[in-house]
């Protein structure tokens, strides 16, 4: 069974945190929130906890698009091949904030990820994920929660979202009501920005 957890955003509690970043080095997966809508994550390094992902997404986990949550941009070059400097210049300009960028993949990938040409990036703009993926040390791997009502695409009531999950997962952090909309994504492969989706981000800055 999961634990319910409380955070605020203004000032994430370190030892709730702490105790966060130590379900996910188990293996662990956790939800929480981001600047969007609430996320289903794990640690990047933990094949075992991917597999779990992508078995409850009905997926096969080389498959999977999920994205990976970054604390900032100082580790991107981790995951992904060199960027050009107005690419570069676009990510400092929107993040934090509701994107995902697709990039070109690096070698460094984990190695479920090898066979992938590129990675969803996001940097929400959200203080708890913000301070579980610092203190972890290394990216989260994430997937957004869909809700089975159409009318409400994405679960926003952390108490409603535990009901649902308490037996799937391991933790839930309540950060209050979550959005229902998306992030935007853009695909940043190609010389030009092409937009896949458009969510929360605004467009017109891209």
């Amino acid at each position: 069974m999961a634990q319910l957890i409380k955070l605020y955003e203004e000032n994430p509690n370190p030892k709730q945190v702490q105790k966060v970043v130590d379900i996910l080095k188990n293996g662990g997966l956790v939800i929480y929130p981001t600047d969007t809508v609430y996320g289903l994550g794990c640690d990047i390094t933990n094949n075992r906890a991917l597999e779990r992902i992508a078995k409850i997404k009905g997926i096969k986990l080389a498959k999977a698009n999920f994205s990976f949550i970054c604390k900032d941009l100082s580790n991107l070059s981790d995951y992904v091949k060199q960027i050009d400097n107005s690419t570069f210049k676009l990510l400092k300009r929107t993040l934090p904030g509701p994107y995902t960028f697709i990039l070109p993949g690096s070698n460094n990938l984990p190695t479920v990820f090898k066979k992938k040409k590129t990675v969803g990036i996001r940097v929400p703009d959200n203080q708890i994920c913000n301070s579980i993926v610092s203190e972890l040390g290394n990216p989260i791997v994430s997937t957004s929660i869909y809700d089975e009502d159409e009318i409400i695409e994405y679960t926003t009531d952390p108490e409603l979202i535990f009901e649902k999950w308490e037996k799937q997962v391991d933790l839930v952090i309540d950060g209050g009501y979550g959005g229902n909309i998306p992030s935007t994504i853009v695909d940043l492969t190609s010389s030009e920005p092409v937009l896949i989706r458009e969510g929360k981000g605004d467009v017109s800055i891209l």
